[in-house]
């Protein structure tokens, strides 16, 4: 290995691996709230970074994904009693048995490029390890700072990537400048380029926290209940926290807490979007999320996934004000004796509608299988109801699928720019989990056209068409309400395996040679990968789609693996450009363009 040249905080070193014969480690740090130093450390391939920008001649696009190490603390109980051999020597059979660092692996998504579908660069992070690395933002615009929520560290960390494909740290919050809230999901940009973020869990020590408004909840710990909105600015550092717990509690039948709390809450939030033209905040409460890696000790009550949506007035950034909190209905798949599979249940994702005119917002379930509308996020009491199932997309996705919704492990739910479509990601139902019987679904890719639905205006009576039987479950509501327009397996004829997490390219290359944003998408990427421990897990790939203007997907059959040739990028690797730590986790993904590069 080179020696080491340190200028300032940025180290610049030369090393090679088995697999890459000449990496370039570039070290950006900074001090935390704790006073320890924080880094990012860059590990560039070299041939294939000076490939990409000379090779064709053409700017470049990429793709990044947030991603963990996998090791042994990520093994399932089950596995490890079915393991041959002694405890060791199966472990290392599995996966590596050492903590590595998480990063953000920088691929190139340029199609045509010579490295199209390469990782040039491993951004790794430190000295934090089995981060969880969870979710960053829904789209970068330039100039944005990306956020990136460590779910199981409680840290969020803030990138400067304007001069892909090498990153920066700009700074870190770490879980004594949040108390409030525990457990990081996922961020909002704002147009002066700070950001709101969900803190899914409770306050980080159990009974009364006070937050600087004057409220005071009662929490029952890291990662319980109730959770919070915070505030951040460009560089991870916390403007506000705000409790998304109502004074009052939520219903007691609908929403546990383990331990119990005197005032029952659902206010775990997860997804996050905003207008700020509208300044409405709409967050979706999923579950008390300690409890989703029980497994394979189930949860002891189905009602620790939430059927919740609330709304937030955010007229002052920086204090935003919780509106209304909404239940959302069960439908007629709903089953008294599965509480846990009914339409309403465990809301991880919510979007809004973009265009001026538009009020809407859409909400989807994870168990429930169910995709919810509102057309006015303004009202003092939104009005939600079912606008789709999912069971009426999985033919479409692959025939050998039935028609059934429940358990559909939906995750992404995104509008398109322009208010016409939009996109799901769904894992697929595992194996048996309507029963012993059960053969599951193939999870993949849907587009639906919300034209009509989100044309009939802001009162829900004014909507044609309705979920209200089981056959419109299946086939669709008709009237006003979507209609599947195109899909797309991933991972076909597996139960289960399908994408959680997706992102939409927003950049097309115009005719000056330079990237542009467009509200016409051309691509879609996903990541099929969960949460360590939750028994739902996936194959650790990444696949990108390609997108037509009318909506019809189809898997890009070029976006392939650098080693082993087969379509979609493996996380599952012996070796990185960081060093042969083995298979990572990739949860989230986002299209980025250099600044340079951008116009």
């Amino acid at each position: 290995m080179a020696a080491a040249l340190a200028v300032g905080t940025v180290t610049y070193t030369g090393s090679s691996t088995s697999a890459y014969a000449d990496v370039q480690v570039v070290k950006d740090a900074k001090k935390a709230a704790d006073g320890k130093e924080y880094w990012v450390q860059n590990h560039l391939v070299t041939k294939d970074v000076a490939a990409a920008r000379s090779a064709d001649g053409k700017r470049k696009k990429w793709l990044l994904v947030w991603a963990g190490d996998e090791n042994i603390a990520d093994t399932l109980v089950k596995d490890i009693k079915n393991l041959p051999g002694s405890l060791g020597g199966g472990l290392n059979k599995i996966k590596n048995a050492l903590p590595g660092p998480d990063f953000l692996a920088v691929i190139d998504a340029t199609q045509g490029s010579p490295t199209y579908g390469k990782v040039v660069n491993t951004a790794t992070v430190g000295p934090l390890v089995e981060n969880e690395p969870h979710h960053m933002q829904y789209v970068w615009h330039k100039g944005d700072t990306i956020y990136a929520g460590a779910l199981f560290a409680a840290a969020t960390y803030a990138f400067d990537v304007s001069a892909l494909p090498q990153l920066k740290l700009k700074g870190v919050s770490l879980p004594t400048q949040t108390l409030g809230g525990s457990v990081p999901d996922a961020y909002w940009v704002l147009k002066d380029g700070t950001a709101y973020g969900t803190y899914m869990g409770g306050p980080v020590v159990p009974g009364p926290h006070t937050y600087a408004n004057g409220s005071t909840v009662v929490g029952n710990g890291f990662a319980g209940s109730p959770g919070e909105v915070v505030r951040f600015d460009q560089n991870a550092q916390v403007l506000s926290e705000s409790p998304a717990a109502t004074p009052q509690g939520d219903n007691k039948k609908l929403c546990d807490n383990l331990p119990q709390l005197d005032k029952p809450t659902c206010a775990n939030p997860h997804g996050i979007q905003a207008r700020e033209d509208l300044n409405t905040l709409v967050t979706s409460d999923y579950a008390e999320p300690r409890n989703i890696i029980l497994d394979p000790v189930k949860q002891p009550s189905p009602y620790l996934r939430r059927p919740t949506v609330r709304t937030w007035d955010i007229s002052d950034r920086n204090k935003p004000k919780l509106k209304a909190v909404s239940y959302l209905p069960d439908g007629p798949r709903a089953d008294p004796a599965d509480p846990l599979h009914a339409e309403s249940r465990a809301v991880m994702e919510t979007t809004v509608t973009n265009l001026p005119g538009h009020k809407g917002a859409f909400a989807q379930t994870m168990q429930g299988g169910a995709v919810f509308y509102t057309p006015d996020i303004t009202a003092k009491e939104p009005h939600w109801i079912q606008v789709f199932d999912d069971g009426a997309a999985n033919k479409a996705i692959h025939p050998n699928n039935d028609s059934n919704g429940g358990g559909s492990n939906g995750g992404w739910i995104q509008t398109s720019p322009d208010d016409k479509y939009l996109y799901r990601a769904i894992t697929g139902r595992s194996k048996g989990a309507l029963g012993p019987d059960d053969p599951g679904t193939t999870g993949g890719v849907y587009v639906l056209d919300i034209q009509k639905l989100v044309a009939a205006g802001d009162k829900v009576e004014n909507i044609n068409g309705r979920i209200d039987t089981k056959e419109k479950s299946q086939q669709g509501g008709g009237g006003d309400l979507p209609t599947v327009v195109g899909a797309a397996p991933i991972n076909p004829g597996t139960s289960g395996g399908g994408p959680h997490w997706g992102a939409y390219d927003n950049f097309v290359l115009g005719d000056d040679g330079y990237y542009h944003e467009t509200d016409k998408p051309r691509h879609l990427a996903v990541s099929n990968y969960f949460v360590a421990r939750s028994g739902l897990d996936g194959d650790h790939k990444v696949n990108l789609l390609n997108l037509g203007e009318d909506g019809k997907i189809a898997v890009d059959q070029n976006f392939r693996d650098e080693f082993t040739g087969q379509v979609g990028i493996n996380f599952n690797r012996k070796t990185w450009p960081h060093g042969s730590f083995g298979n990572a986790k990739p949860h989230s993904e986002l299209f980025v363009v250099a600044d340079a590069d951008l116009k």
